[in-house]
């Protein structure tokens, strides 16, 4: 290989990878409403200590959760797809939804702010600061929700906003059988993929 093909290659390849970012990038954004099957499927919450943002000196727990089928929501103030989806949480809300947020990665006084001017839909917020407790659920961004039984069982992870479109067809569907007691845990899981 020549001195001038070394250079070109040099010159190249960081091109080549720059570009080939940017393709997965927008790959991503062009799915934004995703509901995946992860690792977390099927399987209990990871345990949760994490401090009730209203209240840093009260810790919840999984013991804390809703004792229904819930929501759980990973936001953020800092997130402008959070800022999209919140309006359709406070109908959720409104309708009686249980949800539990995890605050991701966010400064108290800016979430306090946040739900302060978007109002606040869920049963409580717990602040995930350093994002520990996020990446033990497989979470890859924000918003992010998984759908939980009484349980605290996992049974559906979806990825980006919350709408009226994925709540019609995967999410409510997915909360009805899990309200359900005359399904057992196998229809159930049927019904949430």
């Amino acid at each position: 290989m020549t001195a001038k093909n070394k250079k070109m290659l040099m010159f190249l390849l960081p091109l080549v990878v720059f570009g080939l970012l940017i393709v997965m990038f927008l790959f991503r954004l062009g799915k934004p409403t995703d509901v995946v099957i992860t690792t977390s499927m099927n399987k209990p919450l990871p345990a949760m200590s994490l401090p009730l943002l209203s209240d840093l000196n009260r810790t919840m727990t999984n013991h804390d959760l809703p004792k229904t089928p819930f929501i759980l929501n990973v936001w953020g103030s800092w997130c402008p797809s959070c800022v999209i989806e919140h309006p359709f949480l406070m109908e959720l809300s409104g309708q009686g939804v249980p949800m539990v947020g995890i605050n991701y990665k966010d400064e108290l006084p800016n979430a306090l702010a946040y739900l302060n001017k978007h109002k606040d839909p869920f049963v409580y917020s717990v602040q995930d600061l350093d994002g520990k407790y996020a990446l033990d659920l497989g979470l890859t961004g924000a918003p992010e929700s998984f759908v939980v039984n009484e349980k605290g069982v996992v049974y559906k992870h979806i990825v980006g906003v919350i709408d009226q479109n994925n709540w019609q067809n995967d999410i409510k569907p997915c909360l009805d059988a899990l309200n359900n007691p005359s399904l057992d845990d196998t229809k159930k899981s049927e019904l949430c993929q």
